[in-house]
């Protein structure tokens, strides 16, 4: 797999109320509706510019804060390719991936790459490429590489079960 587009930087500690905003919660279910207020309190420009692909890059701790999957949706409903970042909050990590959303942990890269740089992400090498060079990361294993393959662990159970019904 492979994503390419644009970085979107931002810093250490970007909670989960930051990435879509706790107001939204529960009034907002539709993933559509979800993007549109992606990172709304944290940069305003986020969710009408993020294109299909872009990667977002982050300081340490990505994610902190409470359990809420709407964080990683709309993300992810809003085109983003994948998220690298210095480190992730365990429940936000474990969201992403659940949810087909690639979060590569490469501290070289985040320092190395500049908001609004081309970006690319290929996860069969484990390499991402921008214009200060190649980075490599530590290869997800199989089976997450299976569930980010079929974009979520609900999408891959299903095949699963179906090809076990065979």
């Amino acid at each position: 797999m492979r994503f390419s587009g644009k970085a979107w930087k931002y810093g250490d500690n970007v909670n989960t109320d930051v990435i879509f905003p706790g107001k939204y919660t529960y009034t907002l279910t539709e993933l559509r509706d979800m993007a549109a207020h992606a990172l709304e309190d944290l940069d305003p420009t986020f969710a009408t510019g993020v294109r299909p692909g872009d990667i977002i890059v982050a300081g340490r701790n990505w994610g902190c804060g409470s359990s809420r999957e709407q964080a990683v949706l709309c993300l992810k409903a809003a085109g983003v390719g994948a998220i690298i970042a210095v480190s992730f909050a365990r429940i936000f990590y474990r969201n992403a991936i659940n949810n087909g959303l690639p979060a590569i942990v490469c501290p070289a890269a985040v320092a190395a790459i500049e908001h609004g740089q081309p970006v690319e992400v290929d996860l069969a090498v484990a390499e991402i490429r921008c214009p200060a060079g190649v980075f490599s990361f530590p290869p997800f294993p199989p089976s997450v590489q299976r569930i980010l393959a079929e974009g979520g662990l609900i999408p891959y159970l299903k095949r699963v079960l179906a090809a076990e019904r065979l």
